[in-house]
């Protein structure tokens, strides 16, 4: 097959015979296996993937109607759970372990004829900017492999960035799906707190996490949203708010306003080069008849904080599950009790970057530091939200950075995670307010990385968002 661009033009391929299913499974195999040093993949459904090709190609050719993904070839982030596949999260902890049910956002896009190819590598339960807490081993960057491809998402960026498929799903608690997506110069949505069911994600903090997209387009990210958005019997905090027909809506048609935070990007941690490049499409936005205006927020310090301390304390309750004694890595050291045994197992199964939040959040949950640590967070989360609310109020977007900083070398940050988590200051904030939000791949640094702009949009607003994305992504935003 040909270079892939869209999944329209894909579509158009397979109508015209110029391409099947099953010849584009096999041009991504031989592309997974050319790359396996990138280590983006943990596991690829190879069999199942070309039988399923074949099935796809023999009902187009018998005039059958097939769904709207047909023969789109997507790789899953390891922490959505598939029916009879592995699962871990990259935590020796749920080392060949099989799922028992499939995740409905996954089971949305299975009924849509897509081809799952494999479970992508990623942060071990999505805790990390930088892909390096893989039980399994770090992912590398496709356009330079001294360099990370941020996280947790890593194996999912680089999946789409280095050609390994066509989309490929992660999950969003504090930016891991936008962050990669700069560092590996794709394109990565976050919707909306509850848009798709988190049925079958596993969780890392429960009212942070969202599924999110990878794609290098704005229309193919729409399709997948549409399909995979709506409510789910089996997720109580899922919107049942209508889902819009995003694929087919995609030309705005009018000016929007749009909002830039003065401490953002004068943010003294912020690469100059950066905050160049926006205030460059901030001039473009006002010269294609947009309005766009500075605006105080005087909360950007304490955002990082309130996030980590809410985060750790949901992923200390999350994660007490992992005992070994129902399922999972169960510990094989002599024990004379049942507490030594839980000791045992989860210091031998989570590694260090887990068991380094699991304390903090026991930490802040403890009764000498509720009030003073998690109630305050809360306060500040509250007060985040009503924030933005009032921005909302006379904007239809915030723009801002994605990271403070281009993908960074391998083993740079590792051993001081104040600066891994403060990598994480321009992200987070969409997921305290449970806003949608996307990173766009607009410029390229001096150093030869990528780097995104970053769009926020109100509650539900995912349509307006996806709309001034594809506008942006338009060669007179998109720098060469």
């Amino acid at each position: 097959m040909s270079a892939f661009t869209s999944i329209e033009q894909f579509h158009a391929q397979l109508k015209e015979g110029t391409t099947t299913c099953l010849g584009t499974v096999q041009y991504y195999l031989e592309r997974i296996h050319a790359t396996r040093h990138l280590n983006a993949f943990l596991e690829v459904w190879e069999q199942e993937a070309l039988t399923q090709a074949k099935a796809i190609d023999q009902r187009m050719q018998s005039g059958q109607k097939t769904g709207r993904l047909a023969g789109v070839v997507i790789g899953i982030k390891d922490v959505l759970c598939y029916k009879g596949h592995k699962v871990s999260a990259a935590s020796s902890i749920l080392n060949n372990f099989t799922s028992l049910y499939t995740a409905s956002a996954v089971q949305r896009l299975l009924d849509e004829d897509a081809i799952l190819i494999g479970r992508l590598n990623c942060d071990e339960f999505a805790m990390g900017s930088s892909n390096e807490n893989s039980a399994y081993g770090k992912v590398l960057n496709a356009l330079d492999e001294t360099r990370v491809p941020g996280g947790s998402s890593g194996g999912s960026a680089v999946a789409v960035q280095a050609g390994l498929c066509m989309l490929s799903l992660g999950s969003d608690t504090g930016g891991s799906v936008r962050q990669p997506a700069d560092f590996c110069g794709v394109t990565g949505l976050k919707p909306g707190y509850g848009r798709i069911s988190r049925y079958g994600l596993i969780a890392y903090a429960s009212s942070f996490d969202q599924i999110g997209i990878f794609g290098i387009n704005i229309p193919d990210l729409a399709l997948a949203l549409e399909i995979m958005a709506g409510p789910d019997e089996f997720d109580s905090t899922v919107s049942h708010a209508p889902v819009p027909a995003y694929s087919t809506s995609l030309e705005a048609g009018k000016k929007f306003r749009f909002a830039w935070f003065e401490a953002a990007l004068n943010h003294p941690g912020l690469d100059p080069e950066i905050r160049t490049a926006i205030l460059g499409t901030i001039e473009k936005l006002k010269a294609a008849g947009h309005v766009v205006e500075p605006v105080d927020f005087a909360l950007m310090d304490y955002i990082v904080p309130a996030y980590y301390v809410l985060t750790t304390a949901e992923a200390s309750s999350n994660l007490s599950r992992y005992d070994g004694v129902r399922f999972g890595y169960r510990t094989t050291t002599p024990v004379d009790d049942l507490t030594s045994f839980y000791k045992h197992t989860r210091s031998e199964g989570f590694g260090k970057e887990v068991k380094r939040r699991i304390m903090l959040g026991t930490f802040v949950l403890s009764a000498g530091y509720y009030d003073a640590y998690y109630s305050r967070a809360q306060k500040v989360r509250k007060k985040v939200s009503a924030g933005l609310e009032l921005v909302f109020n006379q904007f239809d977007f915030i723009l801002l950075p994605t990271s403070p900083f281009t993908a960074f070398k391998a083993g740079e940050k590792t051993d001081d995670p104040i600066a891994m988590y403060l990598a994480d200051i321009y992200t987070v904030m969409a997921n305290l307010a449970g806003i949608p939000a996307i990173s766009l791949p607009l410029y390229k640094h001096s150093n030869g990385m990528p780097f995104s702009l970053q769009v926020m949009a109100n509650r539900l607003n995912e349509l307006p968002l996806l709309q001034i994305s594809k506008e942006l992504l338009a060669p007179g935003f998109r720098e060469s």
